[in-house]
């Protein structure tokens, strides 16, 4: 008899392990989701170190978590394919670092890779904060969505190295 309770509560402990887990893949998706939708904006938030350029990004999700998580995946994307205006803060505009609208399309599998989960384009991105969301920076835009600000770092510089020895962008110094 005490094999037998011991034998179900084994069983019922993994069930409520795979379900835990089943519901953190879910939540995972949701936020990949989100990303997949790429919509976030890109704004300069001052100056960064030469080679770098210090961005907040804004992320849109259902959960503000996933949004902060996704912050670096979108800000990479957006100095990739995006760029940004000027603006204060002794910023200048900054072009996209992929000029052609169809690279993202014909380069769909590389981007893919790079843009998975723990994926290559986590070289190019560090958060500038100690990860708390400024109370300015967490907004809700509607009644199952939020608008959260983070501020990251991105070596653009090494980004567009990346991007030049996988032939997606041509070289500075490759001439006319």
């Amino acid at each position: 008899m005490n094999k037998f309770i011991t034998k179900i509560g084994l069983v019922v402990l993994l069930l409520l392990c795979f379900s835990f887990n089943a519901n953190a893949q879910r939540k995972k998706k949701l936020a990949n989701k989100d990303t997949q939708e790429w919509r976030y904006d890109v704004e300069c938030e001052g100056i960064a170190k030469q080679g770098s350029k210090l961005v907040k990004v804004w992320s849109y999700s259902k959960n503000p978590k996933f949004a902060v998580a996704q912050a670096m995946k979108n800000a990479v994307h957006g100095m990739v394919f995006k760029g940004y205006a000027g603006g204060g803060n002794g910023c200048t505009p900054f072009k996209p670092l992929v000029s052609n609208p169809s690279a993202e399309e014909d380069h769909a599998e590389f981007f893919k890779t790079f843009f998975s989960d723990g994926g290559e384009f986590r070289k190019y991105v560090t958060a500038a904060a100690d990860g708390n969301i400024a109370p300015g920076d967490r907004l809700k835009v509607s009644k199952r969505e939020y608008k959260i600000g983070v501020v990251v770092n991105v070596t653009t510089d090494q980004l567009r190295k990346k991007l030049e020895a996988e032939g997606i962008i041509r070289a500075l110094n490759s001439g006319f």
